[in-house]
């Protein structure tokens, strides 16, 4: 349980219960809502941020929710119910694990629905024990997220909107699933928002609409084009818990403490959080089938390993980041913005924060992070994941096929299969744009031109496959194999100089053809994922697994690469203690540390 009871707050529960007797409005009583403490906020940085922002709901938030809004629900807390009006009016939970997976709010639906009444009382309160951990905290929002997405879907929420007054029906709906709407819909603008400029960029129209605006005195046309994209989409889910440390603890307190959470990375974890939020609610709409997710509860204040960080944030957040660094890419190679260099930074200096916090957010906050030791376990624990094969009964866990396979697992019916490969289209805007932007090509507007550059992609797969084949047959074949491969690098090495050397494509034309073939290959393996069935048919499966496998190592390395590297400095490994831990723990964590001495390099 992560529930705890104090003597002196039992002894208030008497006071409690003759709340059933009392009038509030129109309707006695039917829930009691009781007010949290949650006790777990001094073990890290992130158990704070965790414990600051469960406070400002559990308290200052439920008493708005109670009172004058009328549509606080049951959201796991201790409340106590009116046993004799529930179970004479459908019982207290519902049965569908799927949709009813978020199980506690259904309660206070169905007292709502059936003319109950539930009231919030601070005058009493239970201890609460909160995720400590970054990966306990990402599954509980995971399941939190799909739970709100299975909630769209459900009659309850479908009556309450239809029974709710106009006022009300909007207090309900950014109370619940409105919040999640708006959060995926504020992730959705910054996607928006950088193919609108990617597309600008591409076609140069940015540049005519500048000049043109310029030539004509047009100022505001201009100034809508370069509107400085500012907002710090991670800092506004912390409004509330800044409005309940004012309340609760004073203005000069609240600026502190909201300073110290902010020189803690507090930015960074909101901004990931919102990412964990968007991507399991946004799948959940798409294809349903929302899972529990077990946190475990515990007191979880551990390394947690690369491969463990990769498996469960690759598609949440990695995929998602890396996406975002490539619109920023191409966008500043070919975009036009009047100001230069310094507008370029204005402009997308929250999309790179964004990018930093969703693909580097797991390891600032993972407890040893950068200790070079952990690190290099860390590399040949991934690397063996990578590379095992799987099989029958092996888990994702030990094997990254295995895991590739439970991650198209939600992907099962006809509309989410046409959904996944509409939204898979907008990675071909990439090879489209760039082909007429590069040097070769020169001011050419051919079809034919882009048609080419799908012969030079389909060029580079059969050389993928070239080298990728290992046959199985005698040493002979084999032999013959590994001449036919270096021969190709040979040659493709002799065919890239002689290309750059006699014709018009340089150096930074490779660099931009990469970036074009690698978003148009990951929209390949989208879809052939997506009609799974299809590939197999044609006997591609194999081949889209390996070219699947090429992407995640890819990824992996470039994460990798700046933790590695930030390893090198013991410094890093002792501020990131300090930034995660209160004095005290990070201190014990620095003796068990020359307690321990050479044991892990002898262990090893």
């Amino acid at each position: 349980m992560n529930q705890d009871n104090y003597l002196e707050e039992a002894m208030k529960v008497r006071n409690l219960l003759e709340e059933f007797r009392r009038n509030h409005g129109l309707r006695p009583p039917t829930i009691l809502g009781v007010r949290e403490h949650v006790f777990t906020g001094s073990v890290s940085s992130l158990a704070w941020f965790m414990s600051n922002q469960e406070t400002s709901f559990v308290t200052l938030g439920q008493r708005v929710l109670a009172y004058p809004l009328k549509v606080r629900m049951h959201y796991g807390h201790p409340d106590i119910f009116d046993r004799i009006f529930h179970i004479s009016r459908g019982g207290v939970s519902k049965a569908s694990r799927v949709i009813n997976i978020s199980e506690d709010i259904y309660a206070g639906f169905n007292s709502t629905l059936r003319q109950g009444n539930i009231t919030h009382h601070e005058y009493i309160q239970v201890g609460k024990g909160r995720d400590v951990g970054l990966n306990q905290i990402a599954l509980f929002e995971g399941k939190v997220a799909g739970g709100n997405g299975e909630q769209v879907l459900s009659r309850d929420v479908y009556r309450l909107g239809q029974l709710f007054d106009f006022f009300r029906m909007l207090s309900f709906f950014f109370t619940t699933v409105g919040y999640y709407v708006c959060t995926m819909m504020t992730v959705l603008t910054v996607y928006v928002f950088l193919y609108g400029r990617v597309y600008l960029a591409l076609s140069g129209l940015d540049s005519a609409i500048s000049q043109q605006a310029k030539m004509l005195g047009n100022t505001a046309l201009d100034a809508a084009l370069n509107a400085q994209f500012l907002v710090q989409i991670g800092v506004f889910t912390a409004v509330p818990m800044i409005m309940g440390f004012i309340l609760e603890l004073g203005l000069m307190q609240a600026i502190f403490s909201f300073i110290t959470m902010q020189l803690q990375l507090c930015a960074v974890f909101f901004t990931f959080s919102l990412g964990t939020r968007t991507h399991y609610f946004g799948r959940t709409i798409l294809h349903g089938g929302a899972k529990y997710k077990a946190t475990g509860r515990g007191f979880v204040v551990r390394h947690i390993k690369f491969a463990e960080n990769y498996r469960l944030y690759s598609r949440s957040h990695f995929v998602k980041a890396f996406e975002v660094a490539l619109l920023l890419v191409v966008y500043i190679a070919y975009g036009y913005t009047k100001g230069g260099a310094s507008t370029f930074i204005l402009l997308t200096i929250s999309s790179w924060f964004l990018v930093i916090s969703w693909l580097f957010a797991p390891y600032i906050f993972n407890p040893s992070g950068f200790e070079w030791q952990k690190t290099v376990e860390d590399f040949d624990d991934w690397t063996a994941w990578l590379l095992y094969k799987g099989g029958v009964g092996v888990k994702g866990e030990n094997s990254w096929e295995s895991w590739w396979d439970e991650e198209q697992m939600h992907i099962q019916t006809l509309r989410g299969r046409i959904l996944e490969t509409i939204l898979s289209l907008r990675f071909s805007i990439f090879q489209y744009g760039i082909v007429y932007k590069l040097h070769l090509t020169g001011k050419h507007t051919s079809l034919a031109i882009y048609g080419f550059s799908w012969i030079v992609l389909f060029c580079i797969v059969m050389i993928f496959k070239v080298f990728t084949y290992s046959p199985r047959k005698s040493a002979n074949f084999q032999l013959l194999m590994r001449f036919i491969q270096g021969v190709t690098s040979i040659g493709l090495i002799v065919a890239l100089v002689m290309f750059v050397a006699l014709t018009d494509l340089s150096i930074p034309d490779l660099f931009a053809s990469a970036l074009a073939f690698i978003a148009t290959g990951w929209a390949i393996l989208c879809l052939a994922i997506t009609w799974k069935q299809f590939a197999k048919s044609l006997g591609l499966w194999d081949s889209v697994r390996e070219i699947a496998r090429l992407y995640d190592a890819g990824m992996g390395i470039l994460i990798f690469a700046p933790v590695a590297f930030l390893s090198w400095f013991p410094f890093v490994s002792t501020f990131q203690s300090r930034l995660l831990f209160n004095q005290a723990f990070s201190r014990g964590l620095e003796i068990s540390l020359i307690l321990a001495g050479n044991k892990a390099n002898v262990q090893g």
